[in-house]
């Protein structure tokens, strides 16, 4: 069910190119059969490469076209925030809901307390109810730029499976639910059998992750009618059993999706960068750091991710893939700027745009780079250079900084340095600031305050 943030990016694996032909391609389904979309939803889908797997394709496809389909994607709640390993999720929320649709946001309040065992060695840390109640209102925020939510038909709405998990008692539980489950078909399930295979101790607490995920469908069926679960590829054989659960317990036809997991060109986990996650929570990663890090986009990947992550029209997108040389870093700006409006606003996405500009093109200082503060008292004692990089992020440790300081990568201001002892002072000032750089591509002023 659910799509995590264990403060790693999460999506990983190796990329399906999606059909380029003009026309509609034939796509093979779960069950091998193949056909060609008609709802809008779907052609969307496949088109921007979306689809990795699905269930009952074709009456799938009839039920969007028959009126507004209700689908859900879930999300425990193991970190502040969300980050751009989540984004292939929700950007399919948010194409659900512009094809006429109604998307739910189902938050794990109730599931994280459990920990899915999907893609790991080991335990997931268990939260405090309260770090959970924390996590879960910080990544409410995300969702706000992608999903309009309210009352209406195809409004999204935002629900926590703490509403019912938390309420079911274990024997109930047992009774009613899990005697709809077979231990063998579990057993084969990813999340359990490369756990088992590796010799790694699973919990029976984790063990039942997957009843709790499938009841999770049933419950929002009986609730709001919701027949669609979306999700990664990871989570292929726990969405069906959801499907199959409301099959017996309801009699209901439910249908499963799931993405691709990505990664880069390079084969690297996406979102992930040398400094850790790429937040979608505008106080952890800036506007500025955020746009950058799509304008560093690999080349083999900017067709896809103009398709996945922006809004783009296609013929728009075609013509920017087609660019070759250093015009590629052309499709790359656009990239960025389109990620970065969806997320943080037109406004912001036009001064990161800038601020790069000024910074890589134009060699000058822009005000609208990422800013450490430091007290006017610390500059005018001296700063040494060893702790300014540590205080401006730029480096872990004072070993850090020197192996970039031998290395040629630090500057100040524009000026290679190569003095590890060096101190920063009111001279070093311009217009308030210092530039701190490391390499050609990470900037930081530090303000005088």
């Amino acid at each position: 069910m659910h799509t995590h943030d264990d403060r790693v990016a999460k999506p990983r694996g190796t990329w399906q190119e999606p059909h380029r032909s003009g026309a509609r391609p034939l796509l093979h389904t779960d069950d091998s059969k193949t056909m060609a979309f008609q709802s809008d939803f779907l052609v969307t889908l496949e088109q921007r490469g979306f689809i990795h797997q699905l269930s009952d394709g074709e009456a799938l496809d009839q039920a969007l076209r028959d009126g507004v389909l209700t689908s859900y994607i879930g999300f425990d709640c193991t970190a502040p925030s969300l980050h751009v390993g989540n984004l292939v999720q929700i950007m399919m929320l948010h194409w659900l809901q512009a094809c006429g649709h109604k998307p739910i946001v189902l938050m794990g309040g109730g599931t994280t307390r459990v920990g899915d065992p999907s893609g790991k060695d080991e335990s997931r840390k268990l939260l405090s109810a309260e770090d959970i109640d924390a996590n879960k209102a910080g990544i409410k925020r995300n969702f706000e730029p992608f999903l309009t939510f309210g009352s209406g038909a195809t409004d999204a709405v935002m629900v926590d499976n703490a509403e019912w998990l938390l309420e079911l008692k274990y024997v109930d539980l047992l009774r009613d639910v899990g005697r709809h489950f077979s231990v063998n078909q579990m057993l084969q399930r990813d999340s359990v059998r490369l756990r088992l295979e590796r010799e790694q101790h699973l919990s029976l607490l984790e063990f039942n992750y997957m009843v709790l995920q499938a009841y999770d469908f049933v419950e929002l069926n009986r609730r709001t009618g919701c027949r669609l679960q979306m999700g990664g590829s990871d989570q292929w054989g726990n969405i069906l059993s959801g499907v199959d659960l409301g099959r017996r317990m309801e009699n209901a036809s439910l249908f499963a999706l799931t993405t691709p997991l990505l990664a880069t060109a390079s084969g690297a986990k996406m979102g992930k960068t040398a400094d850790g996650a790429v937040w979608l929570d505008p106080s952890r990663v800036a506007p500025y750091d955020y746009w950058q890090y799509w304008r560093n986009t690999e080349d083999a990947d900017v067709g896809r991710f103009l398709k996945l992550f922006t809004t783009l029209p296609l013929d728009e997108i075609n013509r920017l893939s087609a660019l070759e040389g250093s015009e590629v870093n052309d499709a790359k700006k656009v990239l960025a700027n389109e990620a970065t409006t969806l997320l943080h606003g037109r406004e912001n996405a036009e001064r990161a745009a800038a601020a790069a500009q000024k910074t890589f093109e134009e060699g000058a200082v822009s005000s609208d780079l990422p800013t450490v503060d430091v007290p006017a008292s610390d500059l005018s004692a001296g700063l040494g250079l060893l702790s300014a990089y540590v205080l401006a992020g730029l480096a872990q440790s004072n070993g850090e900084v020197r192996r970039h300081v031998k290395g040629g990568s630090v500057r100040v201001n524009d000026v290679v340095i190569s003095d590890e002892r060096m101190t920063l002072g009111e001279a070093d000032l311009r217009d308030g600031a210092i530039k701190l750089s490391l390499g050609k591509k990470k900037h930081v002023l530090l303000r005088a305050q």
